[in-house]
């Protein structure tokens, strides 16, 4: 099996959103306001952002796991059968 030197899932969706917070924030600080409507946008936005984060966290956690879980079956499901191939081969002999 191929070894996998790349990202995950998670991890690029979690930078990708990294990356969107950090450009937003820095969009709000350069706009020309006031200093208090300027962190009142910022606090909004970070509030926004944080629940589109932990929303976007549990989807791609959940499908994490259920990925795993489907491997592990696929896994499991393949030592079954190499097993019963050894088993067999042994009452041949």
């Amino acid at each position: 099996m191929s070894e996998n030197k790349g990202s995950t899932m998670l991890e690029v969706t979690l930078a990708f959103l990294l990356g969107g917070a950090v450009g937003a924030a820095l969009g709000i600080l350069f706009a020309p306001a006031a200093g208090k409507e300027t962190r009142e946008k910022i606090k909004d936005t970070a509030e926004k952002v944080r629940g589109t984060v932990l929303d976007n966290y549990d989807t791609v956690l959940d499908k994490t796991r259920e990925g795993i879980g489907k491997v592990k079956d696929f896994i499991e499901e393949k030592k079954d059968r190499v097993r019963a191939a050894y088993k067999g081969s042994e009452t041949e002999v």
